[in-house]
Protein backbone atom coordinates (compact mmCIF):
# COMPACT_ATOMS: atom_id res chain seq x y z
CA UNK A 1 0.00 0.00 0.00
CA UNK A 2 1.60 3.56 -1.23
CA UNK A 3 2.74 5.29 1.63
CA UNK A 4 3.85 2.55 4.46
CA UNK A 5 6.82 2.25 5.40
CA UNK A 6 6.95 0.95 8.88
CA UNK A 7 4.75 -1.92 10.58
CA UNK A 8 4.33 -2.37 13.85
CA UNK A 9 3.36 -5.38 16.11
CA UNK A 10 1.78 -6.70 19.20
CA UNK A 11 0.47 -9.24 20.58
CA UNK A 12 -2.31 -8.83 23.26
CA UNK A 13 -4.68 -10.69 25.41
CA UNK A 14 -3.85 -14.20 26.62
CA UNK A 15 -0.59 -15.68 24.97
CA UNK A 16 -1.02 -18.66 22.94
CA UNK A 17 1.69 -20.97 21.83
CA UNK A 18 2.68 -20.24 17.95
CA UNK A 19 2.58 -15.96 18.78
CA UNK A 20 6.38 -16.01 18.17
CA UNK A 21 6.42 -17.72 15.08
CA UNK A 22 3.79 -15.20 13.66
CA UNK A 23 6.31 -12.30 15.24
CA UNK A 24 9.22 -13.90 13.45
CA UNK A 25 7.13 -14.41 10.06
CA UNK A 26 5.78 -10.78 10.11
CA UNK A 27 8.80 -9.19 11.10
CA UNK A 28 10.62 -11.03 8.54
CA UNK A 29 8.21 -10.80 5.65
CA UNK A 30 8.07 -7.17 7.12
CA UNK A 31 11.69 -6.76 6.15
CA UNK A 32 11.81 -9.15 3.07
CA UNK A 33 9.20 -6.33 1.25
CA UNK A 34 11.47 -3.28 2.31
CA UNK A 35 9.68 -2.46 5.67
CA UNK A 36 11.06 -1.70 8.82
CA UNK A 37 9.27 -3.48 11.68
CA UNK A 38 8.98 -1.86 15.22
CA UNK A 39 8.28 -4.30 18.12
CA UNK A 40 5.47 -3.12 20.52
CA UNK A 41 5.95 -4.36 23.73
CA UNK A 42 2.71 -6.11 26.40
CA UNK A 43 -0.09 -5.29 24.04
CA UNK A 44 -2.15 -2.44 23.37
CA UNK A 45 -0.98 -1.45 26.63
CA UNK A 46 2.73 -0.77 25.37
CA UNK A 47 1.32 1.68 22.91
CA UNK A 48 -0.32 3.82 25.21
CA UNK A 49 3.01 4.13 27.31
CA UNK A 50 5.50 4.20 24.07
CA UNK A 51 7.32 0.73 24.66
CA UNK A 52 8.14 0.11 21.29
CA UNK A 53 11.82 -0.94 20.10
CA UNK A 54 13.27 -1.38 16.65
CA UNK A 55 12.91 -4.78 15.15
CA UNK A 56 15.48 -6.63 12.60
CA UNK A 57 15.62 -9.71 11.78
CA UNK A 58 18.19 -11.29 14.27
CA UNK A 59 15.51 -10.01 16.81
CA UNK A 60 13.11 -12.92 15.64
CA UNK A 61 15.83 -15.62 16.14
CA UNK A 62 15.38 -18.88 17.76
CA UNK A 63 11.80 -18.16 18.82
CA UNK A 64 10.07 -20.49 16.52
CA UNK A 65 10.36 -22.91 18.77
CA UNK A 66 9.31 -20.94 21.96
CA UNK A 67 6.01 -20.49 23.48
CA UNK A 68 4.68 -17.48 24.95
CA UNK A 69 5.39 -14.87 23.29
CA UNK A 70 8.47 -12.37 23.62
CA UNK A 71 6.62 -9.08 23.17
CA UNK A 72 5.05 -9.84 26.22
CA UNK A 73 1.07 -9.25 26.54
CA UNK A 74 -1.02 -7.29 28.87
CA UNK A 75 -4.62 -6.52 29.43
CA UNK A 76 -5.24 -2.73 28.96
CA UNK A 77 -7.98 -0.71 30.75
CA UNK A 78 -5.72 3.05 29.22
CA UNK A 79 -6.42 1.57 25.64
CA UNK A 80 -10.18 1.10 26.54
CA UNK A 81 -10.37 5.41 27.00
CA UNK A 82 -10.46 7.65 24.40
CA UNK A 83 -7.33 9.50 26.35
CA UNK A 84 -5.29 6.00 25.86
CA UNK A 85 -6.12 5.67 22.27
CA UNK A 86 -5.31 9.21 21.29
CA UNK A 87 -1.78 8.49 23.49
CA UNK A 88 -1.35 5.33 21.62
CA UNK A 89 -2.40 7.13 18.26
CA UNK A 90 0.38 9.53 19.12
CA UNK A 91 3.62 7.16 20.16
CA UNK A 92 2.67 5.19 17.09
CA UNK A 93 2.94 8.58 14.86
CA UNK A 94 6.17 9.75 17.00
CA UNK A 95 7.18 5.71 16.40
CA UNK A 96 6.95 6.25 12.48
CA UNK A 97 4.81 3.78 12.31
CA UNK A 98 2.22 3.29 9.42
CA UNK A 99 0.62 0.32 9.89
CA UNK A 100 0.07 -2.39 12.47
CA UNK A 101 -0.22 -6.01 13.00
CA UNK A 102 -2.34 -7.18 15.96
CA UNK A 103 -1.72 -11.11 16.77
CA UNK A 104 -4.41 -12.12 19.42
CA UNK A 105 -8.08 -13.05 19.80
CA UNK A 106 -11.55 -11.28 20.33
CA UNK A 107 -10.59 -8.84 22.56
CA UNK A 108 -7.48 -7.72 20.85
CA UNK A 109 -9.02 -7.70 17.41
CA UNK A 110 -12.37 -5.70 18.80
CA UNK A 111 -9.76 -2.92 20.44
CA UNK A 112 -8.26 -3.02 17.04
CA UNK A 113 -11.07 -2.54 15.11
CA UNK A 114 -12.20 0.75 17.10
CA UNK A 115 -8.33 2.15 16.97
CA UNK A 116 -9.10 1.53 13.00
CA UNK A 117 -11.72 3.67 12.95
CA UNK A 118 -10.99 6.37 15.23
CA UNK A 119 -7.92 7.19 13.64
CA UNK A 120 -7.59 5.61 10.09
CA UNK A 121 -4.67 3.18 10.85
CA UNK A 122 -4.68 0.16 8.64
CA UNK A 123 -4.81 -2.65 10.69
CA UNK A 124 -4.37 -6.62 10.04
CA UNK A 125 -5.17 -8.94 12.75
CA UNK A 126 -3.88 -12.83 13.28
CA UNK A 127 -5.96 -14.95 15.10
CA UNK A 128 -3.65 -15.90 17.92
CA UNK A 129 -6.20 -17.49 21.17
CA UNK A 130 -6.17 -21.37 22.02
CA UNK A 131 -9.86 -21.05 21.64
CA UNK A 132 -10.33 -21.34 18.39
CA UNK A 133 -13.58 -19.20 18.54
CA UNK A 134 -12.51 -16.36 16.21
CA UNK A 135 -15.13 -16.76 13.25
CA UNK A 136 -13.88 -17.13 9.58
CA UNK A 137 -11.44 -19.34 10.13
CA UNK A 138 -11.06 -23.08 10.77
CA UNK A 139 -8.14 -22.79 13.01
CA UNK A 140 -6.63 -19.84 15.03
CA UNK A 141 -2.61 -19.97 15.95
CA UNK A 142 -2.01 -22.11 19.55
CA UNK A 143 -5.37 -24.07 18.99
CA UNK A 144 -3.76 -27.21 18.08
CA UNK A 145 -0.85 -27.05 21.04
CA UNK A 146 -3.23 -26.45 23.59
CA UNK A 147 -5.43 -29.46 22.32
CA UNK A 148 -2.10 -32.07 22.36
CA UNK A 149 -0.89 -30.82 25.90
CA UNK A 150 -5.05 -31.82 26.91
CA UNK A 151 -4.65 -34.85 25.27
CA UNK A 152 -1.23 -35.96 27.04
CA UNK A 153 -2.93 -34.63 30.25
CA UNK A 154 -5.97 -36.69 30.22
CA UNK A 155 -3.78 -39.92 28.84
CA UNK A 156 -2.15 -39.73 32.07
CA UNK A 157 -5.30 -38.89 34.26
CA UNK A 158 -6.78 -41.77 32.38
CA UNK A 159 -3.51 -44.09 34.58
CA UNK A 160 -5.41 -43.48 37.66
CA UNK A 161 -8.90 -43.10 36.83
CA UNK A 162 -8.84 -46.65 35.59
CA UNK A 163 -7.36 -47.99 38.93
CA UNK A 164 -9.96 -45.95 41.32
CA UNK A 165 -13.96 -46.84 40.32
CA UNK A 166 -14.04 -42.41 39.39
CA UNK A 167 -15.94 -40.05 37.52
CA UNK A 168 -13.09 -37.38 36.51
CA UNK A 169 -14.35 -33.62 35.22
CA UNK A 170 -11.21 -32.17 33.70
CA UNK A 171 -11.66 -28.38 33.17
CA UNK A 172 -10.29 -26.80 29.80
CA UNK A 173 -10.79 -23.65 28.67
CA UNK A 174 -12.23 -22.51 25.73
CA UNK A 175 -14.04 -18.71 26.59
CA UNK A 176 -17.52 -18.80 25.19
CA UNK A 177 -16.72 -22.01 22.87
CA UNK A 178 -16.54 -26.02 23.31
CA UNK A 179 -13.78 -26.74 20.88
CA UNK A 180 -11.25 -27.62 23.10
CA UNK A 181 -13.25 -29.59 25.23
CA UNK A 182 -15.34 -31.37 21.61
CA UNK A 183 -12.26 -31.66 20.24
CA UNK A 184 -9.83 -33.16 23.37
CA UNK A 185 -12.63 -35.27 24.04
CA UNK A 186 -12.04 -36.96 20.80
CA UNK A 187 -8.50 -37.21 20.65
CA UNK A 188 -8.73 -38.91 24.24
CA UNK A 189 -11.87 -41.13 24.32
CA UNK A 190 -13.75 -39.72 27.06
CA UNK A 191 -16.99 -40.72 28.21
CA UNK A 192 -18.15 -37.11 27.13
CA UNK A 193 -17.96 -33.37 26.36
CA UNK A 194 -19.75 -30.92 28.86
CA UNK A 195 -20.28 -27.76 26.38
CA UNK A 196 -21.79 -24.12 26.46
CA UNK A 197 -23.03 -24.74 23.40
CA UNK A 198 -25.51 -27.54 24.09
CA UNK A 199 -26.43 -26.44 28.19
CA UNK A 200 -29.34 -24.32 26.76
CA UNK A 201 -30.58 -27.59 24.81
CA UNK A 202 -30.33 -30.24 27.14
CA UNK A 203 -29.38 -31.14 30.60
CA UNK A 204 -25.77 -32.49 29.83
CA UNK A 205 -24.83 -33.97 32.85
CA UNK A 206 -28.31 -36.19 33.90
CA UNK A 207 -27.90 -37.59 30.02
CA UNK A 208 -24.16 -38.84 31.03
CA UNK A 209 -25.15 -40.17 34.14
CA UNK A 210 -28.44 -41.75 32.93
CA UNK A 211 -27.55 -42.81 29.65
CA UNK A 212 -23.74 -42.62 29.16
CA UNK A 213 -22.07 -43.89 31.91
CA UNK A 214 -22.48 -47.39 31.88
CA UNK A 215 -22.74 -49.67 34.58
CA UNK A 216 -19.68 -51.96 32.98
CA UNK A 217 -17.25 -49.04 33.09
CA UNK A 218 -15.48 -48.54 36.52
CA UNK A 219 -14.40 -45.11 35.70
CA UNK A 220 -15.27 -41.92 33.33
CA UNK A 221 -13.54 -39.08 31.78
CA UNK A 222 -15.82 -36.11 31.00
CA UNK A 223 -14.38 -32.75 29.20
CA UNK A 224 -15.58 -29.82 30.93
CA UNK A 225 -15.12 -26.30 29.29
CA UNK A 226 -14.99 -23.42 31.41
CA UNK A 227 -18.16 -21.46 31.79
CA UNK A 228 -20.40 -19.53 33.35
CA UNK A 229 -23.22 -21.46 31.12
CA UNK A 230 -21.68 -25.23 32.06
CA UNK A 231 -20.40 -24.32 35.67
CA UNK A 232 -17.59 -25.18 35.02
CA UNK A 233 -15.91 -28.86 36.82
CA UNK A 234 -16.28 -27.55 40.37
CA UNK A 235 -19.79 -26.98 39.82
CA UNK A 236 -20.62 -30.51 38.00
CA UNK A 237 -18.82 -31.99 40.80
CA UNK A 238 -20.86 -30.95 43.74
CA UNK A 239 -24.06 -31.55 41.33
CA UNK A 240 -22.55 -35.42 41.39
CA UNK A 241 -22.05 -35.56 45.08
CA UNK A 242 -25.98 -34.39 45.75
CA UNK A 243 -28.35 -36.47 42.85
CA UNK A 244 -25.28 -39.50 42.49
CA UNK A 245 -24.06 -39.79 45.55
CA UNK A 246 -22.79 -43.56 44.34
CA UNK A 247 -20.23 -41.74 41.37
CA UNK A 248 -16.90 -40.73 43.18
CA UNK A 249 -16.10 -37.50 41.58
CA UNK A 250 -13.14 -35.88 40.96
CA UNK A 251 -12.37 -32.53 39.63
CA UNK A 252 -8.89 -31.56 37.40
CA UNK A 253 -8.42 -28.09 36.34
CA UNK A 254 -6.05 -28.04 33.76
CA UNK A 255 -5.94 -24.27 34.09
CA UNK A 256 -2.99 -22.16 32.43
CA UNK A 257 -1.16 -24.95 31.45
CA UNK A 258 -3.13 -25.32 28.08
CA UNK A 259 -1.68 -22.02 27.27
CA UNK A 260 2.02 -23.07 27.87
CA UNK A 261 4.71 -25.50 25.81
CA UNK A 262 6.66 -25.61 22.53
CA UNK A 263 4.21 -25.24 19.50
CA UNK A 264 3.50 -28.13 17.50
CA UNK A 265 4.44 -28.23 13.73
CA UNK A 266 0.94 -27.61 13.33
CA UNK A 267 0.96 -24.06 14.98
CA UNK A 268 4.29 -23.06 13.22
CA UNK A 269 3.65 -23.66 9.82
CA UNK A 270 -0.04 -21.97 10.39
CA UNK A 271 1.32 -18.83 12.19
CA UNK A 272 3.78 -18.85 9.67
CA UNK A 273 1.84 -18.78 6.79
CA UNK A 274 -0.45 -16.04 8.71
CA UNK A 275 2.33 -14.21 9.20
CA UNK A 276 3.40 -13.56 5.77
CA UNK A 277 -0.02 -13.58 4.55
CA UNK A 278 -0.48 -10.26 6.96
CA UNK A 279 2.31 -8.25 4.47
CA UNK A 280 0.76 -9.32 1.99
CA UNK A 281 -2.57 -8.20 3.10
CA UNK A 282 -1.03 -4.87 3.59
CA UNK A 283 0.71 -4.65 0.23
CA UNK A 284 -2.64 -5.58 -1.06
CA UNK A 285 -3.89 -2.56 0.43
CA UNK A 286 -6.42 -4.67 2.38
CA UNK A 287 -7.06 -3.11 6.10
CA UNK A 288 -9.29 -4.11 9.12
CA UNK A 289 -8.95 -7.65 8.00
CA UNK A 290 -8.08 -10.46 10.12
CA UNK A 291 -5.64 -13.90 8.67
CA UNK A 292 -7.70 -16.73 8.33
CA UNK A 293 -7.41 -20.25 6.81
CA UNK A 294 -10.87 -21.87 5.23
CA UNK A 295 -10.39 -25.87 3.74
CA UNK A 296 -6.24 -25.15 3.97
CA UNK A 297 -6.65 -21.86 2.00
CA UNK A 298 -5.92 -17.74 3.22
CA UNK A 299 -8.51 -15.45 3.43
CA UNK A 300 -9.44 -12.20 4.34
CA UNK A 301 -12.26 -11.83 7.44
CA UNK A 302 -13.03 -8.54 8.65
CA UNK A 303 -13.00 -8.06 12.29
CA UNK A 304 -16.62 -7.86 12.96
CA UNK A 305 -16.82 -11.22 11.15
CA UNK A 306 -14.07 -12.40 12.87
CA UNK A 307 -15.50 -11.59 16.25
CA UNK A 308 -18.65 -12.48 16.27
CA UNK A 309 -18.93 -15.76 17.99
CA UNK A 310 -21.28 -17.39 15.64
CA UNK A 311 -18.63 -20.20 14.45
CA UNK A 312 -21.20 -23.31 15.45
CA UNK A 313 -20.72 -26.29 17.16
CA UNK A 314 -20.33 -29.28 14.71
CA UNK A 315 -23.29 -31.68 15.52
CA UNK A 316 -21.30 -35.10 13.73
CA UNK A 317 -18.35 -34.81 16.40
CA UNK A 318 -20.49 -34.51 19.39
CA UNK A 319 -22.32 -37.36 18.16
CA UNK A 320 -19.09 -39.17 17.28
CA UNK A 321 -18.00 -38.84 21.19
CA UNK A 322 -21.69 -40.50 22.25
CA UNK A 323 -20.75 -43.13 19.28
CA UNK A 324 -17.28 -44.01 20.57
CA UNK A 325 -17.95 -44.10 24.17
CA UNK A 326 -20.29 -46.90 24.85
Amino acid sequence: MAGIKSIGILTSGGDAPGMNAAIRAVTRSAIYNGFTVKGIMRGFKGLVFNEIVEFKSQSVSNIIQLGGTILKTARSEEFKTVEGRKAAYDNMVAAGIDALVVIGGDGSLTGAGLFAEEYNVPIVGLPGTIDNDLGGTDSTIGYDTALNTIMESVDKLRDTASSHERLFFVEVMGHTAGYLALNSAIATGSEAAIIPEMETEVDQLAELINHGFRKSKNSAIVIVAENPKTGGATALAERVKKEFPQYDARVTILGHIQRGGSPTAVDRILASRMGEAAIEAILDGQRNVMIGTMNGKIVYVPFAKAIKHDKGIDRGALELVKILSI
